[in-house]
């Protein structure tokens, strides 16, 4: 993953340890102190709350633990790979899309960054800039040519 993927993911460890799990424990214990716990549904929503908060602190602690980071500053070259923003231009339609290719954690077609996984980073991945490339996507096969590898 990238730098920025591994930052942001710590950032959410984080806060859902520092912020969310004393939040839910004071909620919890205030819950309680209501009464008859068969039929508190307030104690029953603060303890679903904590349950799917520890199974995201658990998630991120173990993606953080695995992470291989990989400093895209460093690399350079016309190839692309890991972390490479891609520049292509679809060839029936002359539309240009800019994509990084990234970790699939940190994944996100909004912003431009497409994971590592997907069918259109591996189909451009091991290619040079001027290369014509052909990707099935949803919508069928869709032709691109790479116009520009950028490492940012």
């Amino acid at each position: 993953m990238t730098a920025a993927g591994y930052a942001a993911l710590a950032q959410e460890l984080k806060q859902r340890q520092q912020v969310e799990r004393p939040r839910i424990i004071a909620a919890i214990s205030e819950a309680r102190a209501h009464g008859d716990l068969s039929e508190n549904a307030e104690y029953h929503a603060a303890k679903e709350q904590q349950s799917l908060n520890e199974g995201r602190v658990a998630d991120l602690e173990d993606k953080l633990s695995r992470a291989e980071v990989i400093d895209v500053s460093k690399l350079s070259g016309d190839i692309v790979m890991f972390g490479a923003t891609v520049t292509l231009v679809d060839e029936d339609t002359e539309d240009e899309k800019v994509w990084q290719i990234v970790g699939d954690s940190e994944a996100d077609a909004k912003a431009g960054r497409i994971s590592i996984s997907s069918p259109v980073a591996r189909a451009l991945i091991g290619k040079k800039k001027g290369a014509s490339v052909e990707v099935v996507t949803p919508k069928g096969a869709r032709s691109f040519e790479i116009v520009a590898v950028r490492w940012a």
